[in-house]
């Protein structure tokens, strides 16, 4: 995608890498098992612990063993990484609204939606787990 380049230099003045902010992102809904925002992310628990050790570093998320199972890992966000988001929130959906929907019409919109489920379920097949 041509505008990714955008989104990514956007995500850089922050100190992030997209997928980094994404991980945030999903991170402010709830804490996850590790192994599902591997799935969800549809990213390998190799690059997911890269990515985690960098955010951990910078105090932007905590990871721990989960309590009623140990072999779990459960991966939280920090007020600082909170807040952060917050920051960087609005100006990415502007980025995202100027780059991707504002030269679209209302029926080019559903159609790329349409077409991104189709996208998205045919990469939860190749889900590295």
């Amino acid at each position: 995608m041509l505008a990714l380049p955008e989104l990514e230099r956007a995500q850089r003045r922050h100190g992030l890498v997209h997928i980094e902010y994404g991980l945030l992102a999903a991170l402010t809904e709830r804490p996850f098992r590790l192994s599902d925002l591997a799935s969800m992310l549809n990213m390998s628990q190799s690059r997911l612990s890269h990515r985690m050790n960098k955010l951990r570093d910078r105090g932007l998320v905590t990871v721990r063993p989960c309590l009623e199972d140990g072999r779990v890992t459960i991966a939280e966000i920090t007020p600082s990484g909170r807040s952060l988001v917050e920051k960087i929130a609005p100006e990415h959906v502007e980025d995202v609204r100027r780059l991707v929907f504002d030269s679209l019409n209302p029926d080019q919109t559903h159609a790329l939606a349409d077409a991104l489920q189709a996208v998205m379920s045919g990469l939860r097949m190749c889900s590295p787990d």
